[in-house]
């Protein structure tokens, strides 16, 4: 298992698409969604010669951070942004090592192959795969059991549908004021 970093715009109340992303979604019971690509857009777009030897260097991945000290040193100067660690296709539950810090587990979502979107959140919902009041107020699963039946399900029923392939994401949130949720 192999933690991967990100920092994200937050996307909450207050956010100017918020309102209309809720009354489009129908999804009354969020909070905040915290790692759809779309909505949540990483901190750190451009991806700089120096990043190289600290990202992971795969398609659609390239803003997924390995050594967490440097990604720490390129958000320090941005004031509002989730400091996420995320677990790619998590054989179960995963737990950070200690040496991390302090990260809070918010649940796990689907996010299509191509990295551009949440089946979970952002893709008008599948109610023949999950219902939306499943969804915590991140927009999340908290089962790991749940989110690998509700993949199976989705790929299953809409074989054909670009969101249905997905990646399972464990979603973890630093929980430090200076590096984390702002």
């Amino acid at each position: 298992m192999q933690p991967w970093f990100i920092a994200t715009e937050p996307f909450r109340p207050g956010h100017p698409e918020w309102a209309r992303f809720i009354e489009w979604s129908g999804l009354s019971q969020l909070k905040e969604v915290v790692f759809d690509p779309i909505l949540c857009p990483t901190v750190l777009p451009e991806i700089k010669a120096e990043y190289w030897p600290h990202i992971v260097n795969e398609d659609f991945m390239l803003q997924f951070f390995v050594n967490y000290d440097f990604f720490r040193e390129q958000i320090a100067g941005i004031p509002a942004k989730n400091v996420l660690c995320v677990v790619r296709n998590p054989e179960g539950q995963p737990a950070l090592p200690a040496s991390l810090g302090s990260f809070t587990f918010l649940g796990f979502d689907l996010v299509d192959v191509q990295s551009s979107a949440s089946a979970l959140t952002n893709c008008g919902g599948f109610p023949d795969v999950f219902d939306n009041t499943e969804l915590s107020p991140h927009g999340l699963l908290m089962s790991h059991a749940r989110v690998l039946e509700v993949k199976a399900r989705l790929h299953e029923k809409h074989p054909h549908e670009p969101h249905g392939e997905c990646h399972v994401w464990a979603i973890f949130r630093a929980d430090d004021r200076k590096g984390g949720a702002s």
